[in-house]
């Protein structure tokens, strides 16, 4: 029981339904078995601040992945800080003035201040598909250019894939919190992710958190498949 206690402690369930009443079945069923429940983008869309009483009496790792000019993130940043989610996303390709004012509007929340995350290169991109935008040099050389910008602007951490966790260690060494989602237990449908790896060799590779989505929320037991994925990480 300790061990997957502690395994829990560092997975995080990701929620992300237009249904209120689903959430909160989700929430609640998974909740007991993660550190943190993911709120996304399509559920909070769906839904706005009520989403977050879904989860109430779990910490909130609300992923926005805000991206705008400064001022507005900073505005959104401040209009969010009264949910006290326990992490919040934004996108480290804003810059670093956009993270900067990020970090400067959390502060207002004092000890109660959510961690703020920055994403470097979604899980969902390959090198062919960054190319496409104009990225050369692969997924790893952007992370690392990326993760080096926004951690000196204030983030706290960085949002990364697996393949990109080794050597963001080598460089920033132990303190960054290294959120990684594109988690796939062993022979699960590896669906819209091109950047995947098992809870094991996430949790070995030096990862903080591990965000887990559809393999628990489509599961025909959530609760089950939450707890057994974080006996594997105990």
């Amino acid at each position: 029981m300790g061990a997957a206690r502690h395994g829990a402690r560092r997975l995080i369930a990701a929620i992300d339904t237009p249904s209120l009443d689903e959430a909160r079945r989700l929430a609640g069923a998974v909740g007991p078995h993660c550190g943190l429940v993911k709120l996304g983008l399509e559920a909070f869309c769906a839904n706005g601040p009520a989403l977050l009483d879904a989860a109430a009496g779990h910490d909130v790792f609300l992923d926005l992945k805000l991206h705008d000019i400064p001022n507005t993130v900073a505005g959104a940043v401040r209009a969010l800080l009264p949910l006290r989610p326990a992490m919040l996303t934004v996108h480290a390709a804003g810059g670093s003035a956009m993270i900067a004012a990020a970090r400067e509007a959390a502060e207002a929340a004092g000890a109660a201040r959510p961690v703020l995350l920055a994403v470097t290169v979604l899980t969902s991109l390959s090198a062919g598909a960054l190319a496409e935008t104009g990225v050369a040099g692969g997924p790893r050389q952007q992370v690392l250019r990326l993760a080096k910008l926004a951690l000196a602007a204030g983030a706290d951490g960085l949002v990364c894939s697996a393949n990109e966790i080794s050597v963001l260690r080598d460089a920033f060494g132990a303190d960054p919190v290294l959120v990684v989602p594109g988690i796939r237990p062993a022979g699960a449908d590896h669906g819209d992710q091109a950047r995947v790896a098992t809870p094991e060799a996430a949790i070995a590779a030096g990862a903080s958190y591990i965000v887990v989505g559809r393999p628990i929320t489509t599961a025909a037991d959530p609760a089950a498949a939450a707890a057994s994925i974080a006996a594997s990480i105990g």
